[in-house]
């Protein structure tokens, strides 16, 4: 096993149990976190609810149009998509692409191909965010800013006092500015899977955030988008 990483955690969409349990298993063998949904309703509601580096998805489902999923994850999750399917059309195969899709594999497949690109596809995420180069100053607005490396904010010349989790907050919607995230994808993001508190967590440190950045007279730099989660604004 050359690729372990038991913080990565792939979602499978697919309403055959046989290949769905299989490639979770295998998945599982290498360390990888693994949710199953066996319907294209469940598989959004899922994507949804948590964070995942990988949705592997099947386009053959009972209830919904597997390129009307890929759509809607592409818009609203952004997360990265390997489609599995029987249809071998070249027509598909675009529509994927174009839809968001990073791969695409045929079935019938042999699981070690998919697995083989699961991990590729995780060890090139991996290898960018390691070469990414942060800024270590952050812009907020011209009268707040936020220094990565010291994790300090300042607001008007005078450093604000924000707790650990308030710090990871805020910079997590910053480097994800003008996203919209649900307040369990938060949870997920800035205090991790294993976190047992519930959703009203992150409405508490918005509230704060708010109240200790915000400028009474220019609007919050954080909205709430009703329904959904919040996101920071651009």
């Amino acid at each position: 096993m050359d690729y372990i990483n038991t913080t990565k955690k792939v979602l499978i969409i697919e309403d055959e149990a046989a290949i769905a349990d299989l490639l979770a298993y295998a998945l599982h063998r290498e360390g990888i976190s693994v949710d199953i949904a066996y319907n294209g309703a469940s598989g959004l509601n899922t994507s949804k609810q948590f964070i995942f580096d990988l949705i592997l998805l099947d386009l053959m489902l009972p209830d919904m149009r597997g390129f009307d999923i890929c759509k809607e994850l592409s818009n609203e999750a952004q997360v990265p998509i390997i489609i599995l399917t029987a249809k071998s059309d070249i027509v598909d195969k675009v529509v994927g692409f174009e839809l968001g899709a990073f791969d695409y594999i045929t079935k019938p497949f042999d699981v070690r191909e998919v697995i083989a690109r699961v991990k590729a596809f995780l060890r090139r995420a991996d290898q960018e965010v390691e070469n990414k180069v942060y800024t270590s100053f952050i812009k907020v607005t011209p009268n707040l800013s936020v220094y990565i490396n010291e994790r300090k904010v300042m607001k008007n010349g005078a450093a604000i006092d924000l707790t650990p989790k308030e710090y990871d907050l805020l910079v997590f919607l910053l480097e994800n500015r003008g996203t919209v995230f649900t307040r369990e994808k938060l949870l997920d993001a800035v205090w991790g899977y294993d976190y047992i508190g519930d959703s009203r967590t992150v409405d508490i440190h918005i509230v704060r955030l708010r109240k200790k950045l915000n400028d009474s007279a220019s609007p919050s730099i954080i909205d709430t988008i009703f329904g959904v989660g919040y996101k920071m604004v651009k």
